[in-house]
């Protein structure tokens, strides 16, 4: 356990007593303890493994290679259809956890072995994400946007193409690329 993460699990909060427990078991599995993102995140050889953290509705246990583990007894839970490596394992009160204790050092010792064996997770590459018709037209008419766009990280590049797409009617899809060409311009990412 890392005194500069306790901090963390000091704070009053809705899942204070699940995020204490979910540590309780990680810590007996030989990862190390940091502070990523604001969230207790455990690491192997400076590789993330899993990671604690909360929202309105549940507490959750997040599996960076998730999509790589057999989750035999089915409780990995893909966030969103767009999330491709990362599998989370969620709960609503300290006793689900508690139950799952068992289970839940058996999947985190299955993502340290996964991490050791090097296996990786084949992400979508910029160019699987389709380029709506509004955007096409935009880079075709404005040289210096193409070259702007080019210039982006593939992260980027792939931010904007997803949040274009997204929208379902033409109008919406135009609004939102008019919006952001000054950005891309900047070479700032969609976030920035």
């Amino acid at each position: 356990m890392n005194p500069k993460v306790d901090f963390f699990f000091d704070k009053t909060t809705k899942w204070q007593e699940e995020f204490e427990l979910l540590r309780k078991i990680i810590s007996d599995c030989g990862l190390n303890e940091e502070l990523k993102w604001g969230q207790p995140c455990y690491t192997l050889n400076k590789a993330n493994i899993v990671l604690i953290h909360g929202f309105k509705e549940y507490c959750a246990l997040l599996f960076f290679k998730g999509a790589l583990l057999k989750d035999s007894k089915k409780i990995l839970i893909q966030q969103t259809e767009n999330v491709q490596s990362a599998r989370q394992v969620r709960f609503t009160n300290a006793k689900e956890i508690a139950k799952l204790a068992k289970t839940l050092k058996a999947y985190i010792y299955e993502a340290i072995e996964v991490e050791k064996a090097g296996l990786k997770i084949t992400l979508k590459k910029t160019a699987d994400y389709p380029v709506p018709e509004e955007f096409k037209k935009q880079l075709n008419k404005n040289g210096k946007l193409k070259t702007a766009f080019d210039a982006l990280t593939p992260g980027r590049q792939r931010a904007y193409l997803f949040y274009f797409s997204q929208a379902k009617q033409s109008a919406t899809r135009e609004a939102r690329i008019e919006k952001c060409i000054p950005a891309i311009l900047k070479g700032k990412g969609l976030n920035d």
